[in-house]
């Protein structure tokens, strides 16, 4: 293959990673920008979504559209549900303090990690896209499904946009977020609002693996290079940015799939983090963040 077709071909992969990349990294993302909890286990609950879809999508006989789409709608409910329960039970019990609850979630990582080794097991086991079909480009044929996993990402993206700045959730989000204080003196119920977000970062990373793992496969050591990579956005974009979170995800994505194809991924992962160590030289606060005062 010629270079032309090569590049795009590693460009539209780079833009599936960026998709999926950027969902999981705004979960991080407004957890970390509404609570200020730096959540080490968000990459496990990614695994989770993934173990769960393929579970719930063996449940399901026939066309393989009626089980994907029941682990697309049942596995980030779940997610979320478990998340939720984490922040009631341990977060809340924490105060959220900084030090205490990176320790918790780190010992949240390796609950669940180890409860999908003792109950899914060991294997990789591969979930069966809702449709098999291949987009005819001039060069070469190119998966639909990938296609549409970029299209399913947009459309996250956009509806958390409208959830966080056109409706009264959001609002109370950003007023938790802007003054905690504050936002307890005028009734707002801050824990709520709390465990309401961390379920809503969960959920957000269980899609992200639901609308990857046909192209992948689930499985329990799955989660660590999705955090890395959330964590790599997150400090590029400036923590609680949406616009920052896509920029950044578009960034990391398109480098890694680019340079992965033509080099190695090695390679990519080492560019990421030096592109990390400058943005936190010259500018800690990331490429559209707000520097804290």
């Amino acid at each position: 293959m010629a270079f032309g077709p090569y590049f795009l071909l590693a460009t539209l992969e780079g833009l599936v990673t960026a998709a999926v990349l950027a969902l999981t990294a705004l979960g991080l993302s407004l957890v970390f920008g509404v609570m200020r909890v730096v959540n080490v286990a968000h990459g496990e609950f990614y695994m989770l979504g993934a173990v769960l879809a393929w579970w719930l999508a063996s449940l399901v006989s026939g066309h393989p559209a009626i089980g994907f789409l029941l682990a697309l709608i049942v596995s980030p409910l779940l997610v979320a549900a478990v998340a939720f329960l984490a922040e009631r039970l341990v977060l809340s019990r924490l105060k959220y303090e900084p030090e205490a609850t990176i320790v918790a979630t780190i010992g949240l990582l390796y609950i669940i990690q180890q409860l999908a080794l003792t109950f899914y097991g060991p294997e990789a086991r591969p979930v069966r896209a809702p449709f098999d079909m291949r987009i005819a480009l001039p060069w070469f044929g190119y998966s639909a499904y990938k296609l549409s996993v970029i299209g399913m990402a947009v459309l996250l993206m956009l509806a958390t946009w409208i959830l966080l700045t056109r409706t009264k959730i959001g609002l109370l989000m950003r007023a938790t977020q802007s003054d905690r204080e504050t936002a307890l003196a005028f009734g707002i119920p801050v824990g709520r609002v709390y465990a309401g977000v961390f379920a809503l970062g969960a959920g957000l990373a269980a899609v992200a693996a639901v609308l990857i793992v046909p192209t992948q496969q689930a499985h329990y050591l799955m989660g660590l290079d999705p955090l890395l990579l959330s964590f790599i956005v997150v400090i590029i974009g400036g923590l609680g940015s949406l616009r920052g979170t896509l920029v950044a995800a578009l960034l990391i994505g398109l480098s890694d799939g680019i340079i992965s194809m033509f080099f190695s991924p090695t390679l990519a992962k080492m560019l990421a983090t030096l592109l990390v160590a400058l943005v936190l030289v010259f500018r800690p606060q990331g490429l559209f963040g707000t520097a804290m005062r």
